[in-house]
């Protein structure tokens, strides 16, 4: 027998049926914000992926999945989203159709990280960019956006934690202030900060290790008048949009593109790594990709880390709400047509094997979840009829003619 790779896995009934609740939840949050779905390709040249995400981020110096394909290409498996959509918008010239530069996607990243609770190598991701609008409603929207979500697929409970980054100024100055200090506790930092704080020493801020006492120790950053009013506009406006959030000057996000705005939405339902989803502004990479100045916001969240927070709600009902059965072979025809009229009238409807006895047919329809049998036998067959026989309250039958099944159905459903 041949298994799956750790780190990956089959996505098997009801968590899927879970998976796909989410994904409907989203398409129709995006639907109400005026989002349009981009199907970006799942492989992309690996450069992208270095120019855009950062040489020094745990993504590509760890995590991605790179390989030399069979055309001596350097390529990567997507290990997120913004990347693609943001090359797509520059290559398809996105910016000249005139419409609002609001953008989704839903699909599969790949980080080659160690598989932990919640945190696989094959992951779903949902994400939204909203590219050429600088304004700081478009933060808030896009934010407020996330929590609906959020509580439309019904995940409750989360918080929402915001920050800025401030412009390229802002960390201009800053960087040489916070590296200062890493340089004098370089002693107590781990190795991979170490390694780093020369090239990139806001990245020991994002680190797992170090992060949590450099948020209490490391110099503040100070944003320039301009950042300062965008950030508390956008404070202003969450508050009208009735989100809940507080302001953590520690939060940095683990990408090199973030500017300004950055936020999180967390769980204490999910332990340390507590972080549900998370995003922010990047006004300069549209630009250092070769596109136009354009700048964007945009954030992703994890299905998997969506569904655990979901686990313990009632599974969605997938079953079929009739179940039809042929007493004998003679029947099946009536009986598949039978199905099939009752799928035509929105009812959801499942069979077996028609020619098995009607003993196992029925074991079958018991086992299926539905509401209702629909039986065609010997004397149904010549009445043109079928039996209803309820499988929820035992006992309970009538017999109506075939062309009333669906009406029927629907009428007792609604009961």
């Amino acid at each position: 027998m041949i298994n799956s790779l750790r780190g990956f896995r089959d996505l098997l009934p009801p968590e899927s049926d879970l998976f796909t609740r989410i994904e409907a939840a989203a398409r129709e949050v995006f639907g109400l914000y005026g989002y349009q779905e981009l199907r970006i390709p799942t492989i992309e040249k690996k450069e992208l992926f270095v120019k855009s995400t950062g040489e020094t981020t745990d993504i590509v110096e760890k995590e991605m999945y790179a390989f030399t394909d069979g055309g001596g290409r350097e390529v990567a498996l997507r290990p997120e989203g913004t990347p693609g959509a943001v090359r797509a918008y520059i290559e398809h010239n996105l910016g000249q159709t005139g419409r609002n530069g609001k953008y989704f996607y839903i699909g599969s990243m790949f980080r080659a990280e160690r598989p932990q609770a919640g945190r696989f190598r094959e992951f779903t991701q949902i994400g939204a960019e909203h590219i050429g609008n600088p304004s700081p409603a478009a933060d808030a929207e896009s934010i407020s956006m996330l929590v609906r979500l959020l509580e439309k697929a019904g995940v409750g409970g989360c918080s929402v934690v915001i920050n800025s980054l401030g412009c390229a100024e802002c960390r201009k100055t800053y960087r040489q202030i916070l590296l200062d200090h890493l340089r004098l506790n370089a002693a107590a930092l781990c190795e991979p900060c170490k390694g780093r704080i020369e090239r990139n020493p806001l990245r020991a801020l994002d680190c797992k290790i170090d992060g949590p006492a450099l948020a209490e120790k490391a110099p503040r950053l100070s944003l320039c008048p301009a950042c300062a009013a965008h950030f508390s506009r956008t404070q202003e406006l969450l508050k009208i949009s009735g989100v809940e959030f507080q302001v953590n000057p520690g939060l940095v996000r683990g990408l090199d593109y973030y500017t300004s705005t950055v936020f999180e939405v967390r769980s204490g339902a999910l332990g340390s790594q507590d972080a549900v989803c998370g995003g922010g502004r990047y006004d300069d990479l549209v630009k250092s990709m070769g596109g136009p100045a354009a700048p964007a916001i945009g954030w992703a969240v994890g299905v998997d880390r969506m569904a655990m927070l979901l686990k313990d709600q009632p599974a969605p009902d997938s079953a079929p709400k009739t179940f039809i059965v042929a007493a004998s072979k003679e029947a099946g025809d009536k009986a598949f047509a039978l199905v099939t009229s009752m799928r035509a009238a929105g009812i959801s409807s499942d069979f077996s094997n028609f020619e098995l006895s009607l003993k196992s047919q029925m074991r079958s329809a018991d086992k299926s979840g539905a509401s209702f049998a629909l039986i065609i036998g010997e004397d149904e067959l010549k009445a043109g009829a079928c039996a209803i026989k309820s499988l929820k309250a035992h006992g309970e039958q009538q017999t109506v003619p075939l062309p009333d099944a669906p009406s029927t159905i629907k009428q007792l459903l609604k009961g």
